[in-house]
């Protein structure tokens, strides 16, 4: 599994290793039921703290990405993913909100930054049907 962090980001590490590993399940690069590296390996890999990466699996968990059994480790939710429901959508709403923000403020319009999302959207969804 290969995983991209930048040490000197100012979005914290745990963060950044969330991301990666939802965006390696949404580009099918990581596959229900397959396990994902142990804490101590993933941790010894990336050359980052124990703690960063269990903070990470735990937050993969609470949010159904990831299954963490004691003999199998941690394993990618071998069954379909929680349902796009209505607490979902308004995590969804505070989460765009700081980037719609941010867009506005640099001179984006609702246009150029829909297109960007559709851009980014489609990619993923290319990936995934060449990898599925």
């Amino acid at each position: 599994m290969l995983l991209e962090i930048d040490l000197q980001s100012e979005v914290p590490l745990y963060t950044q290793l969330v991301n990666a590993i939802v965006e390696g399940i949404a580009r099918k690069r990581l596959r229900p039921g397959e396990p994902l590296p142990s804490v101590r390996s993933l941790a010894s890999d990336l050359g980052i703290n124990l703690h960063t990466v269990n903070k990470a699996y735990q937050i993969l968990k609470q949010e159904g990405y990831v299954q963490i059994n004691r003999k199998q480790g941690v394993v990618v939710h071998p069954d379909t993913m929680p349902p796009a429901d209505e607490s979902y959508h308004q995590r969804l709403n505070e989460q765009l909100k700081p980037l719609i923000a941010d867009a506005i403020c640099r001179g984006l319009t609702k246009e150029q930054f829909g297109a960007l999302c559709h851009e980014v959207f489609e990619d993923m969804r290319r990936e995934e049907n060449t990898n599925g």
